[in-house]
């Protein structure tokens, strides 16, 4: 464990799993910060949820050793329940882990493994699943969360490159069965889809990728487009619907998905944003079930304004 006093060097951390992606990176990065004079500190997350965790655990320690790394890890004290997506579950648990030790090891940067292909993959999938230019812009090559910088340093490049990174410097990466698992959409892409895909039409990764970076674009004109519409539609105490019906319908559409975002604090259900474009302006009393971070709850319209209100006990009316 690496001490969590004040760091006389600066810092970089590595997210780094054991698989080839992120070992090559971790490599890559303490190569690069020993001319730097940055200190490397690799990040590691056991969730418990494979027979060899422990095994690439063990691993990870012996090569950080070799290469003069230190190591921070933890294991999640949470398990996914019952319902819940394993991915998401594991993928949320995740970044506020790597976020925590980050901050108790002054790195205030944190760097990610994700590449060109599953830039790719990302945006297939947020295609399959309905998704706007908010989903379709896929990873971000920077962004900022639980206090910390992250960045995606290889994620212009193939994967063919990183694998003959790993290739040249004879690295031993782990392999983890999740990535050959059915149960689970991007595995099942990896598995069936993209190697029909790629073959059909080989400039698919370099294409996908390219269709995130134009959706990141327009997700980004969309949302300022809300910005400019809030301010005569959005106060205290809710939205105003009269503020609201002069916008076009897609603008409605834009700015209704924009804040309730932040009133929902969470995914907006786009059933719900549909719901409320067509059956605006309705009579006072109006409601429409919602639910603020797992919390239940409905969205009320009263005198013109349109406001989530938190759901009373069984039997109590609100």
């Amino acid at each position: 464990m690496v001490a969590s006093g004040p760091a006389e060097v600066p810092r970089v951390a590595v997210a780094v799993s054991g698989g080839p992606d992120s070992l090559a990176l971790l490599h890559c990065t303490q190569r690069m910060a020993r001319d730097l004079g940055v200190q490397v500190v690799a990040l590691h997350v056991h969730h418990g949820l494979q027979a060899a965790a422990d095994a690439w655990l063990a691993r990870l320690k012996a090569q950080c050793r070799r290469w003069g790394v230190p190591l921070v890890w933890c294991r999640l004290a949470t398990r996914p329940e019952a319902g819940d997506s394993v991915q998401a579950w594991a993928r949320r648990e995740r970044y506020a882990a790597l976020a925590g030790m980050a901050a108790e090891n002054h790195c205030g940067l944190v760097l990610l493994a994700q590449h060109r292909r599953d830039q790719a993959e990302t945006w297939l999938l947020q295609a399959l699943r309905s998704g706007g230019p908010q989903g379709l812009a896929s990873m971000a090559p920077r962004f900022e969360r639980h206090g910390a910088v992250w960045m995606r340093p290889w994620l212009a490049f193939g994967r063919e490159a990183i694998d003959a990174y790993v290739r040249r410097h004879r690295l031993r990466p782990v392999d983890d069965p999740a990535n050959h698992d059915p149960r689970y959409a991007r595995s099942r892409v990896r598995q069936t889809v993209w190697p029909a895909l790629s073959a059909a039409f080989p400039q698919a990764e370099v294409a996908l990728a390219g269709a995130a970076e134009r959706a990141a674009e327009a997700a980004l004109l969309l949302d300022e487009i809300a910005a400019a519409d809030r301010p005569p539609c959005v106060g205290e105490a809710g939205l105003r619907v009269a503020g609201l019906l002069t916008l076009s319908e897609p603008r409605r559409a834009n700015l209704l998905r924009h804040w309730l975002a932040e009133v929902l604090a969470g995914p907006v259900p786009e059933s719900l944003v549909r719901r409320l474009v067509s059956e605006l302006p309705a009579r006072g009393g109006s409601r429409w079930p919602a639910e603020r971070a797992g919390e239940p709850g409905f969205l009320r319209l009263q005198r013109g304004v349109l406001a989530w209100v938190e759901a009373g006990p069984p039997g109590v009316g609100n």
